[in-house]
């Protein structure tokens, strides 16, 4: 999923971008730049940064806005980009933050290049069910089961809802961003009004309150329960059964507490629901071709 409103996106050759993987910026303040020769892994985020030449960003990595990776840089798979980090070029990163393991030659690098790109299961055809849920839903998003959605929800792009024999609930004016999973195990998904679920977010069976937000990457466990005025950051992980109270920042794996919220905290999460909003209701009034047409034409068919 490569996504440049809000902003623009500059890819140089021989780009890869791996099954559920990401591309996306932040709207009217950071474009993404990424160089010659790049190969992002499955399940990558590459958000509002710069990426340069040569550069391999491992599945389940994520790199963060106002992030610049120099030339030559590997970011293992799993590994959080906080954001605004400056990282050298030639080295191996890994970790949660991100920090320099070792340098990493041409010879090394090529490896990580194939063997990223050899890993990528591919394409897959998408399916969708049908539905009546008052809400975008991104063409290329799955649903199975039932969805009961507020006003001005967006499902986005690669999402998979997956409510199996139970219900997914999402509240006015909330947002699941683009390659997001949600699974219902043993129970139902909650997600209240004015939530931000970031890129490429996996939860099962858990509950999400009101005016929060899951940040790229989170992995909310069965049972989890997030209160209102929360921030996951990227990248978090909760345990099974966890309660994220309210008022707090939660990052790490296993997630805790690691300061209040504040207003400006407050300010940047709210800011971002009215573009998604936006995002949603001229995604919907456009009228988007079948898949199948746009396949054949990018094939030379028509």
């Amino acid at each position: 999923m490569i996504r440049a409103d809000g902003h623009t996106i500059d890819i140089g050759d021989d780009f890869h971008l791996g099954g559920h993987g990401t591309v996306h910026i932040a709207h009217a303040i950071l474009p993404t730049i990424i160089g010659h020769h790049v190969t992002a892994g499955e399940n990558a985020v590459i958000h509002a940064c710069t990426v340069g030449d040569d550069c391999v960003v491992e599945r389940d990595a994520v790199i963060l806005d106002g992030s610049v990776i120099g030339d030559g840089a590997v970011i293992a798979a799993g590994s959080i980009v906080f954001p605004r980090s400056q990282l050298n070029g030639g080295w191996l990163y890994s970790g949660c933050p991100a920090k320099p393991v070792s340098q990493i030659n041409t010879a090394e690098r090529e490896a990580r290049h194939r063997k990223t790109r050899a890993a990528d299961s591919g394409s897959q055809e998408v399916t969708r069910s049908e539905d009546t849920a008052e809400c975008f839903l991104a063409p290329t998003s799955r649903l199975t089961g039932t969805l009961i959605s507020g006003r001005d929800v967006g499902v986005w792009y690669g999402c998979t809802l997956n409510a199996g024999g139970h219900v997914i609930r999402i509240g006015d004016g909330s947002n699941v961003q683009d390659n997001s999973v949600l699974t219902c195990i043993e129970g139902d998904i909650t997600i209240g009004a004015d939530v931000t679920i970031g890129h490429n977010v996996t939860m099962a069976d858990c509950t999400v309150e009101s005016g929060s937000l899951i940040g790229i990457g989170a992995i909310l466990a069965p049972g989890t329960h997030v209160e209102s005025d929360v921030l996951v950051a990227a990248g978090a992980q909760s345990e099974p059964g966890q309660m994220l109270t309210k008022g707090q920042v939660w990052a790490g794996r296993p997630a805790r507490p690691i300061g209040p919220m504040d207003e400006r905290k407050r300010a940047i999460m709210s800011g971002t629901l009215p573009h998604y909003v936006e995002y949603a209701r001229t995604f919907s009034a456009t009228p988007h071709e079948p898949l199948t047409q746009l396949q054949s034409e990018l094939n030379g068919e028509d």
